[in-house]
């Protein structure tokens, strides 16, 4: 019963309470459109165009009358000249004159129709053609695409490639996206030493610090690392004021379990406020939430894979909120399991698994190994979480399981 405590949130208990004790931020910044890639919009994005911007042929071919599209068997016509994407026809046609007409150009005025090059058979200056093509082929409209006045894309979109290609297309230069989240963080611990030290008896090198500004890395925060903190009061004190002067959010790493040494919540509750510092999960039950001033606090365990579980259920849907992002439900599919799972009731569990295919092609995923919140390994190998909700209990193999994939979270 080590990890069960009846007093601990269930996890949708305590993300409901930490998206509905903060607010998106307000500031925002014009940058460039090669800029904004990953960036959170502040505003709509509003056409001024219609994309394309007339009508144009959506394939190589000849513009023509429909009127001169033969009822049956065929019909001749005169080429009278060739548009080009960029470089339109201009002269008026007569019934019985069609336009070589390449992909993307706009259609000569009065055409309606295009014959794909496929089926008209050239010779000479002149083309024949016969019933296979219909009144209005192969042509796109005017604003089929986009029309002035769409908006295209809504407020608390984070821009991906396809979005900044879509506003480049409207010939968008800027665009005005929520300023970057500062987010400070710091690891406690007197065992930990920084990479090119030399460790001691008992001393480990800190790998929390390097996850987090891994993970962080990919939000496109600013990012304050305050480095390793000792397990002494005053300096403790010391980082979680200078923080709440320098960020919008801190985490920290390590000491918000109930030992002499760990100081977290104590301190906390001194300089600001405690929402609640256990959550009914494994690995990660004792995390904290709270407010230092107007700084939102993140007090996570010290064990590595705890730090990045709590992360991605927690800190990271939190601060996406906080960016002015619209919140998506995460991607969930059922999977057959084929690994045995050792589970106590009365929490919800995230083992790390291996989502794949077996010969057949059927989804299929197993445990990486050993489970143990201080394996970082077991993320390293991982591609999902298993996720076990609180009534379950040990997992038999072959038996349908909740399956996180990291694709998209991480």
């Amino acid at each position: 019963m080590d990890d069960y405590d009846p007093e601990s949130l269930p996890v949708d208990i305590a993300l409901k309470k930490i998206l509905g004790d903060i607010r998106p931020i307000e500031s925002s910044e014009t940058v460039n459109v090669r800029n904004a890639l990953g960036r959170v919009l502040a505003g709509n994005i509003i056409s001024n165009i219609n994309v394309p911007s007339g009508t144009n042929s959506a394939m190589d071919g000849y513009a023509v009358f429909s009127s001169d599209l033969p009822a049956e068997g065929f019909r001749d016509l005169r080429i009278a000249g060739t548009a080009f994407a960029g470089r339109p026809y201009k002269e008026k046609l007569s019934p019985g004159e069609c336009v070589r007409i390449m992909t993307g150009a706009i259609m000569p005025d009065g055409t309606d129709t295009v014959v794909i090059q496929e089926h008209a058979e050239r010779s000479g200056n002149g083309i024949k053609i016969g019933t296979d093509t219909k009144a209005g082929a192969n042509v796109r409209p005017a604003g089929e695409d986009i029309a002035a006045g769409d908006t295209i894309l809504e407020k608390g979109k984070r821009l991906v490639p396809a979005d900044i290609g879509l506003i480049a297309s409207l010939g968008i230069g800027e665009v005005n996206v929520t300023r970057k989240l500062r987010v400070a963080f710091f690891s406690t611990g007197d065992e930990l030493r920084s990479i090119g030290d030399v460790l001691e008896d008992g001393q480990i090198f800190d790998s929390n610090r390097y996850t987090l500004h891994g993970m962080l890395s990919r939000l496109g925060v600013d990012i304050i690392d305050m480095g390793v903190i000792r397990d002494v009061r005053t300096d403790l004190q010391s980082g979680f004021e200078k923080a709440s002067m320098l960020a919008d959010v801190l985490i920290t790493t390590g000491g918000v379990s109930v030992g002499e040494a760990d100081y977290v919540k104590e301190i906390l509750e001194n300089v600001g406020t405690v929402n609640f510092w256990k959550v009914a999960m494994k690995p990660g039950r004792p995390l904290a939430y709270g407010k230092i001033k107007d700084t939102c606090f993140f007090g996570l365990p010290g064990n590595p894979v705890s730090v990045m579980v709590t992360f991605y259920q927690f800190v990271q849907p939190a601060l996406r909120y906080l960016m002015g992002e619209n919140l998506t439900e995460p991607v969930i599919i059922k999977v057959l399991c084929k690994s045995g799972l050792k589970k106590r009731q009365g929490r919800v569990e995230y083992q790390r698994g291996i989502l794949e295919r077996d010969p057949s092609g059927q989804l299929i995923v197993h445990k990486t190994g050993l489970q143990g919140s201080g394996i970082l390994r077991s993320m390293a190998q991982a591609n999902c979480f298993i996720i076990l909700p609180m009534e379950s209990g040990n997992v038999e193999p072959d038996t349908l399981v909740d399956v996180q994939p990291f694709f998209g979270l991480v």
